[in-house]
């Protein structure tokens, strides 16, 4: 995998705390009350965190399997392909 310049405090984050935290940036972002150096802090972090969500998201599709029957009627799995 290859590697991410991801800040070590959002690393540890799970998916839907750093989903979370993304949510509130983008509010105070949209809501226009802070000053422009702060907006820059926030966005940058946002782009961590949004990066973040999609490795969070990328690790558990790869562990995701798919459930297929047979024309017996057996059930087996077998490991998920994106079709891209």
């Amino acid at each position: 995998m290859k590697k991410t310049n991801i800040p070590p405090d959002i690393e540890k984050l799970n998916f839907e705390e750093a989903l979370q935290e993304l949510e509130q940036i983008v509010s105070k972002l949209e809501d226009g009350t802070i000053d422009l150096e702060t907006s820059i802090d926030e966005y940058t972090r946002g782009v961590h965190l949004k990066n973040h969500c999609e490795k969070k998201l990328k690790e558990a599709t790869l562990k995701v399997e798919q459930i297929t029957i047979d024309k017996d009627g057996n059930f087996s799995t077998k490991e998920f392909i994106k079709n891209s």
